[in-house]
């Protein structure tokens, strides 16, 4: 029986040539570009208001309809993956997301650059789960948590890197090279996985269409509704929305225990103690990386007069820290157990943010603003990477591409509600405040009237809450982690793919 194993493990060695580090890093160059798209807009925001004619809302909007439509497609797209094969599912999605990037960069108004952003989305939707599911099946267990690290990693670094990258490239080129830069990087990132990435066996799945259409139009009615609810006061209809949408994700729920065939979210993945935590702790994440910048940005560019860069370079200290600490973590993540890692990386950004929220103000010290950031960035490397470590470890591998499409699901799903529920607090506080809700650099800027600049200041201030608040609630859910059960050890539940790396 040990030498049929070892048979089949050198065959699967000699034909795939697996080289799981290579391959890693041609994965997560696509996965850091369509992460970085997420947040690039938000520093753009005030000089899309004032060259396309969009209110704050419509700008959001922009954001919002790129993280529905990569939340949505997420959960099936994971299963295609395993159906096809994940490295052309992934190879087709970045041919899908680097076009439509060309579409935005040339679009002429709002509305088509939403739309744009929504065919941008479905195209990173095809691109997510499969890195993560390839990580999973390509890297022997003793070596999954540090390549899961790095996964986390760079979804930490890209949710800061965005803003600043955006800032450099509005004041140099303008605002559409926030799109057209994804165009080379898409070019080089096709070349790099069609060389490094290797094609695994695929699995025959059946596809639960039912549960996609319960999940996205749900997930939809509750993202709009909320979004739009302040700018339609709150009328009978957006009520109807909301509650309409949760009723669908209550179906969708009692669909999935119900199907017996191959439902979209098994809930068995549930009984992991681990991967539920993970999946609160990054729904927690995807909110805040979607809140944080509008308010920050608006703030640095209206109230202060700071331009796009400038404003961006705020989240500097952020990125620096994320990086640094990402490798220091990562060896972490196999050592210690989960909570106590991620506790303190929850209570350090809930700090940091509340802090950062407090100084908002038109006179505030540059170098506390700064401060802040850093507590920010100790506290994110200690949450992105560990959490994605944690979360599939326990999991079977015939389960890897189900856990890892729940798990980004849920992350972008928190996105959309924290860009929503951002758009509508910040309109709630201008409001508030008598305040309009289009001001640009040009009606704002450094040229912003005192008797303006104090009340604009603290309606960003009070939205700040909203993420402090997410913290909050991160904190509290990663005190249920458990010890993993498998906590990188080699011989855990080592799959062929992975046993040929071992001994590669």
């Amino acid at each position: 029986m040990e030498s049929i194993v070892g048979a089949l493990v050198l065959d699967v060695s000699v034909t795939q040539n697996i080289r799981p580090w290579p391959a890693l890093f041609a994965l997560v160059l696509g996965f850091f570009m369509i992460l970085v798209d997420l947040t690039i807009v938000t520093v753009a925001v005030p000089t899309i208001m004032e060259k396309l004619d969009a209110s704050v809302n419509q700008v959001v909007w922009v954001s919002s309809a790129y993280m529905l439509a990569y939340a949505v497609p997420v959960l099936i797209t994971g299963r295609l993956g395993d159906r096809f094969g994940s490295k052309y599912l992934y190879l087709a999605g970045l041919v899908v997301f680097t076009l439509a990037s060309l579409w935005c960069g040339l679009t002429g108004s709002i509305e088509m650059l939403i739309i744009a952003r929504v065919v941008q989305g479905l195209g990173a939707s095809m691109i997510t789960p499969q890195t993560m599911a390839i990580i999973t099946r390509i890297f022997a267990p003793a070596e999954r948590g540090k390549a899961m690290a790095v996964w986390g990693a760079t979804a930490g670094v890209a949710m800061v890197v965005g803003p600043i990258l955006g800032g450099v490239l509005v004041d140099w080129l303008g605002w559409e090279w926030i799109f057209f830069v994804n165009i080379p990087v898409g070019i080089v990132g096709f070349v790099l996985a069609w060389r490094l990435v290797p094609a695994l066996e695929t699995h025959e799945h059946s596809f639960d269409w039912l549960g996609v259409a319960l999940s996205g139009i749900g997930l939809f009615l509750i993202a709009f509704g909320i979004q739009e609810g302040h700018d339609k006061h709150w009328a009978g209809w957006i009520i109807g929305m909301i509650v309409g949408g949760v009723l669908l994700m209550c179906l969708f729920v009692l669909w999935q225990a119900r199907n017996r065939r191959e439902p979209l979210v098994p809930l068995g993945l549930f009984t992991d103690k681990n991967f539920s935590v993970s999946n609160v702790a990054i729904t927690v994440m995807g909110g805040v990386g979607a809140s944080m910048g509008y308010p920050l940005m608006l703030y640095a560019q209206v109230v202060r007069g700071y331009s796009p860069t400038q404003s961006a370079l705020l989240m500097f200290p952020m990125a620096v820290m994320s990086i640094i600490l990402a490798k220091f973590v990562g060896g972490l993540t196999d050592r210690l157990h989960p909570r106590a890692i991620m506790s303190f990386g929850f209570a350090a950004s809930f700090i940091g943010m509340g802090t950062l929220a407090l100084q908002l103000d038109p006179d505030s010290s540059l170098v506390l603003i700064c401060l802040s950031m850093v507590v920010i960035g100790v506290g994110n490397a200690f949450i992105w990477a560990p959490t994605a470590a944690t979360a599939t470890r326990n999991l079977p591998m015939q389960l890897a591409g189900a856990g890892s499409g729940v798990y980004n699901a849920t992350r972008q799903v928190g996105s959309v509600i924290g860009s929503a529920a951002i758009a509508v607090l910040m309109d709630a506080r201008l409001e508030a405040h008598h305040l309009p809700t289009g001001f640009s650099p040009e009606t704002g800027g450094g040229s912003l009237p005192a008797k303006l600049a104090d009340p604009f200041a603290s309606s960003m201030s009070q939205a700040m809450m909203l993420p402090a608040g997410l913290f909050v609630v991160g904190l509290i859910a990663v005190l249920f982690y458990e010890r993993p059960k498998h906590a990188g050890y080699a011989g855990a539940d080592a799959t062929p793919e992975a046993a040929a790396v071992a001994g590669h």
